[in-house]
């Protein structure tokens, strides 16, 4: 049976074949997996360490050359995620209703949904079509994880100060430090470089499986059409953005596109907001579910979104997997002139 070749055939299958099953299992038979020991430790609980393995790969594979500009990728794609969520969810706020909601949403839900995105699924899609320096920005996308970026916005909009405690550096260096271990020990040894390569491809449908384990496809019944409008919104608005934004500066627009989703720590942060200012706490009901909803429908519209966008580009010629279509141009016409220079020397010889 030829499973690779078949998975392959779809664009990004290594994580939507992996994903998709996983969340159609987690929802129809929970407990199948479920029974403890080395089964539910890989196939449930995996994500975290999968994760963390990737990173350490990614990291050998990153040269410090490139660490600049795996920087100036990931505070770009941090700014436009936060940047559309900040400017829509002020519109929120000028034009809800009586009910302090807009188009039957709670603005504190649009700033906590659209700014937030999923780390392991940027990585699973960046793994799948990126550079390793994609993948090294991750650490400062991960800034966007809970209530920090929510906090800032609703503070430059006026609706509260700044709360001690929000932004924790230590969750961000356990994301950068995986990253450092494995660059050191690539950029020490090439051997130990070439070794942890051969990893990250391997992990990429696990930790896709795992993820898609902590998927209920029911949440997106219950968060109701504002939940799964929110999810559309994420998807198409944010990660299109991106994608439009990529396509102009050079890079890589599949990887921009990746950030299109929001996390299950997003789910957290109405409850948070409303500790640190009462006026949203009539929300945190409304919101948390609307954010459930949107959680799951991003996670299952955007690998269908990558998969147009990567068949779209494949039929103009123009799929790019493992650098930015400027890089590859550059070294094409680089070894094009090699070429030409190395004829000519031979011809000068006869």
């Amino acid at each position: 049976m030829e499973i690779k070749k078949t998975i392959e055939k779809i664009p990004g299958g290594m994580v939507v074949v992996p994903l998709f099953t996983a969340m159609v299992l987690n929802t129809f038979f929970p407990s199948f997996l479920r029974i403890g020991g080395f089964s539910e430790a890989l196939f449930v609980d995996g994500t975290l360490v999968l994760i963390a393995l990737f990173l350490v790969c990614i990291g050998a594979q990153l040269k410090i050359t490139k660490i600049g500009r795996a920087v100036k990728k990931g505070t770009t794609l941090l700014l436009l995620k936060w940047g559309v969520a900040a400017v829509i969810s002020m519109i929120a706020f000028i034009f809800m209703d009586e009910n302090s909601l807009f188009l039957g949403l709670a603005p504190i839900a649009i700033i906590a949904a659209m700014s937030n995105s999923s780390g392991g699924m940027y990585l699973a899609i960046s793994g799948e079509f990126g550079s390793e320096e994609d993948l090294a920005a991750y650490p400062i996308l991960a800034l966007n994880d809970g209530p920090f970026l929510s906090m800032i916005a609703l503070s430059i909009f006026g609706f509260m100060g700044f709360v001690d405690g929000i932004f924790g550096f230590t969750d961000f260096l356990s994301v950068l430090i995986p990253i450092l271990v494995g660059a050191i020990l690539g950029n020490l040894d090439e051997e130990m470089r070439t070794f942890l390569s051969k990893g990250s491809d391997m992990i990429i449908p696990f930790f896709s499986f795992a993820i898609g384990m902590g998927i209920d496809l029911s949440s997106i019944i219950d968060g109701g059409l504002v939940g799964i409008l929110l999810g559309v919104m994420t998807v198409f608005i944010t990660g299109g953005l991106a994608y439009f934004v990529y396509s102009k500066i050079g890079w890589n627009p599949i990887v921009g596109a990746s950030e299109g989703s929001t996390a299950g720590n997003a789910i957290a942060t109405p409850a948070v907001l409303a500790a640190a200012n009462p006026a949203f706490a009539a929300q945190v009901e409304i919101a948390t579910v609307q954010i459930a909803a949107c959680v799951v429908t991003s996670l299952v519209l955007l690998p269908i979104f990558i998969t147009f966008l990567a068949k779209r580009l494949e039929k103009k010629g123009k799929l790019v997997k493992g650098g930015d279509p400027k890089d590859l141009i550059n070294n094409n016409k680089n070894e094009m002139e090699g070429d030409l220079g190395a004829r000519e020397i031979k011809k000068g010889s006869l």
